[in-house]
Order: C-alpha cells, then structure tokens, then sequence
C-alpha cells in the first residue's frame, strides 16, 4: 500500500506533526507515504515528491511550517471568496491524476484549508482516493470545534499584548493590535481575553467608534490610563466597509490595515495617544505549541485510518474532545463564526471588555 500527503493553502503550525502522525502510523501498517511538495503543484507530471520514512520525521513534531512546502496559488486554486469556487480545469486534473496512476497511490491525504478542501472535493468526485485534514489558524470551519495552528497563533497574540502592555503603560497609551481573521474573529476574542485586552473588534460584530471611545475616556476617569484594543483584520469600519491592501489581486482581496485608523480615529475622539502594530504572519510561524503538536499528530494519525477502512471524501474532525470524521461535502463553505450572543462574548463583557456594540 502506498498513500500521498499535501499540504496547501498558507502555513500553520502544526502541520509537521500531521506529516509525523501520518508517517508513524502507515509505518505501522507497513504502508509507503510519499509526500508531495508544494502542495497540489507536486502533483503535475513528472511529480515533484520524497518517499517519507519514520526517519524522515524525527524531530519535526517541534517545527513550524512545513517540510514539504505548501502554496495557495498555482494551477489548482479553487477558492475566490467566500461561496465562490472556481473549479479546477478538467485537463490539469487528468495531467495530475497520471502521476497518481502511475506512483499506484491509493489514497491521498490532504491538509488543508477551506480553499485546498474544496479542491479535494472536486478530485474526489473525480473519482480520486481523498482523505482530508482541516487546517487553518482561523479555527473558523463549522465541521470541526479545533484545528491545529490556532493555539499557536493565539498564543503569539497573547504574547504581543503582554509586551504591548508595558509600553501602554508606561506611556499612558491606547495600543492597538491587528491580527488575523478574515471572516471568523477566533483569534482576536480568545487572544484579546487571554492577554487582557480591554476593546476586541471582531467580524461578527458591528462596532461604533464612538462607544469604544466614550469606554475609554471612563477607564480614563476611573485612573486607568491606558488601553489595549484588538482587532481581526476582517472587522468592517462602521460604514460596512472591509479595510484592503489591494484590492486588484485574484482571488479574496488582501486584507490589511484596519488596527491603524482605528488607531487614528481614537485618538482623535479621545485626545490619547495612540499606537498600533501588526501580528501578520508571525501568527503563522514559530514552533507550534504542545496542544497543536499533539492535536496535528492525532489528524494524521485518523487521517490514516480512515484510508485503511476506504473512507475517502471525508474528513478529520474534532468534537468533544475526540477525533472522529464528517464529508468534506458537509465541512467546505460552512464557516464557524463568533455568535454575538455566544457564551465566550458574555463571558469577555461580563469581565467589562468593550466588544464596540
């Protein structure tokens, strides 16, 4: 027996300890892996792959990114925003179906995001042999309550604050923190709370400058002179509107630039000093920490699994602390948002954490 492993779409940590997971248990069943570098792309004929052994895998549990390379563009980007799927070309599929013939892989592990699972949905209904693992940092896909990489990255959040802290207070500052979350605000509610943030703007959320303000001036009359804001990226300005880079490249519009004018604008409706910073992709990077190490192990390690019992077009999940499986069909386009009304938003205002509502 002999199964693939890709990963595509943007690095996460944790994605090691899949290849790992992956590895340690076809080894078990004294199956091959090989794995395919970057991403989908590995797969175009002649193949660009390595054979991965146990040996392969010592030491990687640790490591961030990936060591097999991933991409979110190329010949089988299938995502151009949310709802929107442009279907990989009939003729690059058979190209790459060649190299799956020919190598005789009898399952390919995907892991990837809602992007790079969509693509495996199409390939399955090609009749491909698909096992998929959910991977994004977001933690926004409604068929799994975790995924690997978004501890890691709310921990970096919590991290940054915690040194944000210091110069806020010492200069009697309003900080603000912009980090990822294009659609689901994951990362800003469970990192702003963790790192004592005392304003967090999420996506789901319509906020008004002037509540946050006006909760800033009564920390101000209360003797609490500074304040940490947090921000997804994917939070709307007031007016509806989603603040861009560029608005002209394929596929989703890169997101960018919201923490500084909101940084701006609340220094101009409060007359405090204000500042604002960045995370960007050093959410992305760095060891993973040891939930997603163990969390991406066991993905692989079901991943294989489910391609021992021919359960292809699924997908590994996570519900009440266990690891089971859903169709990918059930897990693509289905995203997991903050609720307004959700049990961790009342928690984060009952302790008087200003949400702009």
């Amino acid at each position: 027996m002999r199964i693939g492993i890709l990963n595509s779409g943007g690095d996460c940590p944790g994605l090691n300890a899949v290849i790992h997971g992956v590895v340690g248990a076809a080894h078990q069943l004294g199956w091959e892996v090989i794995g395919f570098r970057d991403g989908f792309e590995g797969l175009l004929p002649p193949g660009d792959f390595r054979v991965l052994k146990p040996s392969d895998t010592i030491g990687i549990l640790k490591l961030g990114g990936t060591i097999l390379g991933s991409t979110n563009k190329g010949h089988f980007a299938a995502k151009i925003g949310v709802g929107d799927v442009a279907e990989v070309p009939k003729e690059i599929i058979d190209r790459a179906k060649k190299t799956i013939d020919q190598m005789e892989i009898r399952a390919l592990i995907i892991v990837g995001g809602d992007g790079s699972l969509t693509t495996g949905l199409q390939l399955f209904k090609a009749g491909w042999p698909i096992v998929g693992v959910p991977k994004t940092i977001d933690n926004d896909l409604s068929a799994t309550a975790m995924s690997f990489g978004f501890d890691s990255a709310v921990t970096t959040v919590v991290d940054g604050l915690d040194r944000l802290n210091t110069t806020a207070e010492s200069h009697k500052r309003i900080m603000v923190l912009e980090v990822m979350g294009r659609h689901a605000g994951w990362i800003a509610l469970w990192g702003g709370i963790a790192g004592g943030a005392n304003v967090i703007l999420l996506p789901e959320i319509p906020f008004s400058f002037e509540k946050v303000a006006d909760f800033i001036k009564q920390r101000d009359a209360q003797g609490y002179h500074s304040s940490l804001v947090v921000v997804a990226e994917g939070a709307k300005m007031p007016d509806g509107e989603l603040v861009t880079i560029d608005k002209n490249t394929s596929g989703e519009v890169r997101l960018g630039g919201i923490g500084e004018q909101i940084s701006a604008r609340l220094e101009e409706l409060t007359g405090k000093e204000a500042r604002s910073c960045t995370l960007g992709h050093l959410q992305r990077g760095g060891a993973p920490t040891a939930l997603d190490r163990i969390l991406g192990m066991r993905f692989g390690v079901k991943a294989v699994k489910l391609a021992e019992e021919g359960a292809f077009g699924r997908m590994v999940s996570y519900e009440a602390y266990h690891v089971d499986s859903v169709p990918i069909e059930e897990a693509v386009n289905k995203l997991r948002l903050v609720e307004s009304d959700g049990e961790v938003v009342q928690a984060a205002k009952s302790v008087g954490i200003c949400l702009g509502d």
